[in-house]
């Protein structure tokens, strides 16, 4: 059982507002601990339900929370800047995938003094170019020149992702493709909508990407070698909560710090979770996983 708050809210690439709370209720209710029993308290988990690492992981984190007497309510936003404002006011109490060293170094400069890192739980996380499998570019460097074959387009994501950050402020200009590609930012699912239909038409593309993430095994795409290192080096996905996290939830922040996946844990969790149950069977989703992987680790609350 769980209450499902929903979080709208537009940003600006480099600007962040202040955290806007809609308060549109599913109608779930909050669970919290077994058979009735008083909450430890009440822990706020935020996330953006395009970002399948931060939704599997929210619910996988929910589920053992509140088996250990934690109330716990979800809340989504759509920019990572929001969502960061959030966590450094304490509107929300904690983002389950944050990528702190890379991805959103931008925003640990700005709010880092008013967070406190869990722990990291993934180790290998990365940003990428792609492109379809069949095509003969293998490396970011052919995309110069090439830029008719593309319609001079490369299709992103969200404006205030770190990813287009990246992509926009140091892979475009440290391969000279400002002035023959323009990033196209709108939402993940957009992306998802334009690389499928290319695919499956056979056509060009080159879209933004990351590691872990399932559609990089549910479409043919393949990453472009990076050479330049211009999408950054391999980073951890982290635990990231507001300062005093820790001494306010003691237990939670004891098991989360524990979380530990590799890269066959963490792509069946998010297969589950987005392909196999979707939307509205997470829970059951995040069942099927324990009862696969749950021997695996210590800190499985059954």
């Amino acid at each position: 059982m769980k209450k499902f708050r929903h979080i709208t809210a537009a940003v600006a690439m480099g600007a962040v507002a202040s955290l806007a709370l809609a308060g549109c209720a599913t109608g779930n209710d909050t669970a919290g601990g077994d058979g009735g029993e008083e909450s430890k308290g009440t822990i706020t988990l935020g996330f953006i339900p395009s970002w399948s690492d931060g939704l599997s992981m929210a619910y996988l984190v929910q589920d053992q929370l509140e088996k250990i007497g934690y109330t716990v309510e979800l809340q989504t936003l759509t920019e990572a800047g929001p969502l960061y404002t959030g966590l450094a006011q304490g509107d929300v109490d904690m983002f389950p995938s944050a990528w702190p060293e890379v991805t959103h170094a931008e925003y640990m400069k700005t709010y880092g003094d008013d967070l406190e890192d869990l722990g990291a739980y993934y180790e290998n996380a990365k940003l990428t170019i792609a492109v379809p499998s069949y095509m003969d570019i293998d490396s970011i460097e052919d995309l110069k020149g090439a830029g008719d074959r593309f319609d001079g387009k490369i299709i992103g994501i969200e404006p205030g992702a770190g990813l287009t950050g990246v992509t926009q402020n140091s892979m475009m200009p440290e391969y000279g493709l400002e002035g023959e590609y323009t990033l196209e930012t709108s939402s993940t699912a957009a992306m998802l909508t334009v690389l499928g239909e290319a695919i499956d038409n056979e056509e060009d593309v080159v879209v933004t990407l990351w590691r872990p993430f399932w559609a990089n095994s549910t479409y043919d795409v393949k990453d472009l070698e990076d050479p330049l290192g211009a999408m950054g080096e391999a980073e951890t996905l982290n635990f990231m909560a507001h300062k005093g996290f820790a001494e306010e939830f003691p237990e939670a922040a004891e098991l989360v710090e524990q979380i530990k996946l590799d890269d066959d844990q963490y792509g069946a969790l998010e297969d589950l979770v987005v392909n196999e149950f979707g939307e509205g069977q997470e829970a059951e989703a995040i069942d099927k996983w324990l009862e696969e992987h749950g021997d695996q680790f210590d800190w499985v609350v059954e």
